[in-house]
């Protein structure tokens, strides 16, 4: 009976191990939450503030709050909001507007080319993701990892939410201020070019792999050399994709460096503290597809094996 009892004791403590360690760990609700939300913080003061010129502009040209509100909530696609407003008062077509958006979010595809993997098993929270996938959410989901308390997956849909609620509230902000205040709309359009350079030198705080900005500024500033100010942007997604596939081996090893750098200072900092290491100690990337990850000592599937 004594036997028994300890044979269930080291189960359950063999256990509770494999979940602390485990990279699909399910991580505490309010730990998510609460990780998510200060991740968005950025992101909300950006938002709120172009979702207010959006709400402003469309106001501007004749439309309330409610549609501000409703293009915020079924659209969500920030730059291409504002085209929408020229669009709509300038009486385009569908065709013209179809055209319009394939060009301005053409960037998507290989948005959604590079999130394949982090969303590939997201359940019923997939086809939100897909939907509130926005430039900002995009640079925030790609941060290289996550402490270990928090869920993945529920963190990818909280701060999805959390930002088109930021950009829902700017819109309705936005739309009631130029109704009630008159005031020069002029250049208020700027705002979203100067968030994308603040998430650009950010991202590029946060890594030391610098060669995914570099491809990206050099492709794109000779393509605009080449084809113009009105035709450079697919061809420039194009050559971005393209010199990322030739660089990928760079590339891959590059993050694989940062992401133990990360892993090591956060080791450091929890073992000076007397806690335990919100990561499991490894050398190298988890993979989430496969489940697999590998420890100094030993490699394990799901969990670690005894």
């Amino acid at each position: 009976m004594m036997e028994e009892n300890n044979t269930t004791q080291r189960s359950r403590t063999d256990s509770q191990a494999a979940a602390r360690t485990s990279p699909r760990n399910s991580g505490s609700f309010r730990s998510t939450i609460k990780y998510a939300f200060i991740s968005s913080l950025p992101v909300m003061a950006g938002y709120i503030v172009l979702g207010t010129g959006f709400g402003v502009l469309l106001q501007d040209k004749g439309y309330n709050w409610l549609w501000a509100a409703l293009m915020s909530v079924t659209i969500f696609a920030g730059s291409m909001q504002y085209v929408a407003v020229d669009l709509l008062s300038g009486g385009a077509t569908l065709i013209a507007a179809a055209l319009m958006t394939v060009l301005v979010n053409i960037r998507h595809l290989f948005y959604g080319l590079t999130m394949l993997e982090k969303y590939s098993d997201t359940g019923w929270r997939k086809p939100y993701l897909i939907f509130a996938l926005t430039d900002e959410t995009f640079s925030l989901v790609c941060s290289p990892d996550l402490p270990g308390d928090v869920d993945r997956k529920n963190y990818y849909f909280f701060l999805s939410l959390m930002n088109q609620c930021y950009w829902i509230t700017g819109s309705i902000i936005g739309a009631v201020a130029g109704a009630a205040l008159s005031f020069n709309s002029a250049g208020i359009d700027f705002a979203m070019t100067a968030l994308f350079v603040v998430i650009f030198v950010e991202q590029w705080e946060k890594t030391k792999q610098h060669l995914p900005a570099i491809i990206g500024v050099a492709v794109t500033v000779v393509c605009r050399l080449l084809f113009g100010t009105s035709s450079f942007l697919i061809p420039s997604m194009i050559g971005i994709l393209a010199a990322m596939f030739l660089f990928k081996g760079k590339v891959d090893s590059g993050s694989a460096e940062s992401t133990a750098d990360i892993r090591g200072a956060a080791d450091e900092a929890f073992s000076q503290d007397g806690a335990e290491t919100p990561f499991p100690r490894t050398n190298t990337q988890y993979r989430y597809g496969s489940e697999e990850y590998s420890d100094r000592n030993k490699t394990a599937k799901g969990g670690d094996e005894q």
